[in-house]
């Protein structure tokens, strides 16, 4: 796991201003042994301590805290965990020290490794080009047999004369078809040819937007303000929102709402089982749509349509450097501000602590999914109306990360599996109940996790429904905060929790019989 950089900033800053730990512990009123320990990063410090040691040094508290630095510790520890660095002996736990000391340094490493990434990406771009030759070969022979075929079929024409007016026609229909198909392979065997000049990147879209959000905590101020007046909007049309949505999306949009049967959707692109034409001024939503979609999904096109100047300047970030990626912003934040429509601050804060954050209840309260629910669970950062800090983490059915949020001691996949044991791929083998998890990692520190699927219902017999599992986390210090640490004994650490790593990349209890590969960073060490 990362660890936190507030001793090595406060080391750095007292270097700075040239100033002894015995001066420095003297005003602030510690020992310089305690002083000595924080600056190690083996004493945690908050509260009055921490408040007197950033007047005494002139520091902002903010950059003790950051969360930049621990997203650059996470990806250095990402990093360590490569194959080819494998003999390098790397230790996970000087990371911190290397960040807090020369951040400069990290972040060059960090764009070496980039490049390098965004090189074997386009490497095995190429190599899977080339691998296709059974293709290439197939086209090639295609291209051979519709040229004989036209030839052949030519000759016939033009050297008889006396071809009987039917078998003439024919003979024009075969020529006229092989030259289709001909001209089909052609413009195959162009297409594939161009492919190679292309780039591919390993900084996705999604990594993007995923930085944007994790950099400002996934809260938002000018989004809430927005969906706040947006609100009362559609709440004057009805109390019920699902029913005063589509009426408010008539009046001030000139905006209809229409169903359409699964196999009727011609040539239109249904994304989240709706599709929005501008032009025409048309929502539609396969039939098949749950409630909690629909309700979703037109709070969200409100918000693009009545806050697209907000949303634009939110997403003018220079993070963001590629239409895709301001692209999947402005859905994400339009998103950001439907679940706001949907779930409004105060009175959602205060019937997650009333229910005391049982997903199930407030997701029957408001007529949303699990994933909707904890979504926003996320979300709830404002000042002095806090949630429970939580991680977010989404899995598809292959274990793959599909979306996520971490927490500054939690760093979740960016890519890739976690630890198999993790409760979001056990709620797999229980679909449609939350599983509740406590957890312990290799350093002790322990995390509750709740976990449940979310199922994309098939539009006919045919079509197989696709889950997806979601999962909420927060240190073990929230956990008696909600519903689920409810017969759990949270202070026997190491008895009831359930022992756990990142994944086994970087995970260093050897001894665990899920264990997939080795680890790649470190080794335990022998007890005694």
């Amino acid at each position: 796991m990362a660890r936190q950089l507030t001793g090595y900033r406060i080391r750095e800053r007292r270097r700075q201003l040239g100033l002894t730990q015995a001066g420095v512990a003297k005003r602030v009123g510690i020992s310089p042994s305690y002083l000595n320990l924080i600056e190690a990063n083996k004493r945690a410090i908050a509260g009055a301590t921490l408040r007197r040691i950033t007047e005494v040094l002139d520091l902002d508290p903010d950059t003790l805290t950051g969360r930049t630095e621990q997203r650059m510790i996470d990806d250095l520890v990402e990093l360590a965990a490569e194959p080819m660095l494998r003999d390098l002996g790397l230790d996970d736990t000087s990371v911190g020290d290397l960040v807090g000391r020369h951040p400069a340094w990290a972040g060059a490493l960090l764009a070496c490794w980039r490049a390098y990434r965004d090189q074997a990406q386009t490497a095995a771009a190429l190599s899977d080009r080339l691998n296709q030759d059974p293709a290439l070969a197939d086209a090639v022979h295609q291209l051979l047999t519709h040229v004989t075929t036209v030839r052949s079929t030519s000759e016939i024409l033009d050297t008889t004369d006396d071809l009987p007016a039917a078998m003439r026609a024919r003979f024009h229909a075969i020529l006229s078809s092989e030259s289709a198909r001909l001209s089909e392979v052609t413009q195959a065997l162009a297409t594939f040819f161009d492919k190679p000049h292309s780039r591919t990147r390993s900084i996705t879209a999604a990594e993007e937007v995923d930085d944007v959000i994790i950099e400002r905590e996934n809260h938002f101020p000018a989004l809430e303000q927005a969906a706040e007046e947006l609100s009362r909007e559609i709440r004057r049309h009805g109390d019920i929102l699902l029913g005063a949505l589509p009426e408010y999306l008539r009046e001030a949009h000139g905006v209809t709402v229409a169903n359409r049967p699964p196999a009727d959707i011609g040539g239109m692109r249904f994304r989240n089982l709706c599709a929005y034409d501008g032009d025409a001024r048309r929502l539609e939503f396969l039939d098949h749509a749950s409630t909690g979609t629909r309700q979703f999904q037109m709070a969200r096109l409100a918000a693009e349509l009545a806050a697209r100047d907000l949303i634009e300047r939110e997403i003018d970030d220079p993070r963001l450097t590629s239409p895709a990626s301001r692209t999947q912003a402005y859905r994400a934040f339009a998103s950001y501000v439907a679940s706001a429509v949907i779930f409004p601050y105060d009175r959602f804060h205060a019937d997650a602590e009333e229910v005391r954050y049982d997903v199930e209840v407030l997701r029957q309260r408001y007529g949303a999914s699990f994933e909707q629910v904890a979504h926003r669970l996320v979300t709830l950062r404002r000042p002095g109306r806090e949630g429970i800090p939580f991680g977010f983490l989404r899995s598809n059915p292959a274990g793959f990360t599909t979306k996520r949020f971490p927490l500054p001691d939690l760093p979740l996949p960016r890519h890739g599996h976690g630890c198999p044991l993790w409760a979001i791929y056990g709620a797999f083998q229980t679909p449609g109940r939350v599983l509740r998890q406590l957890v312990q990692f290799p350093d002790n520190a322990r995390y509750l996790f709740v976990a449940g699927t979310v199922t994309k219902q098939p539009a006919s017999f045919h079509e197989p429904p696709v889950p997806h599992s979601v999962m909420l986390a927060c240190d073990v210090m929230h956990a008696d905060k909600t519903v689920y640490a409810d017969g759990l004994d949270l202070g026997s650490a190491g008895r009831t929790a359930v022992p756990v790593g990142p994944s086994c990349r970087l995970c260093l209890r050897l001894d665990c019989l899920h264990r997939a590969e080795e680890p790649i960073v470190g080794r335990e060490q022998p007890a005694g």
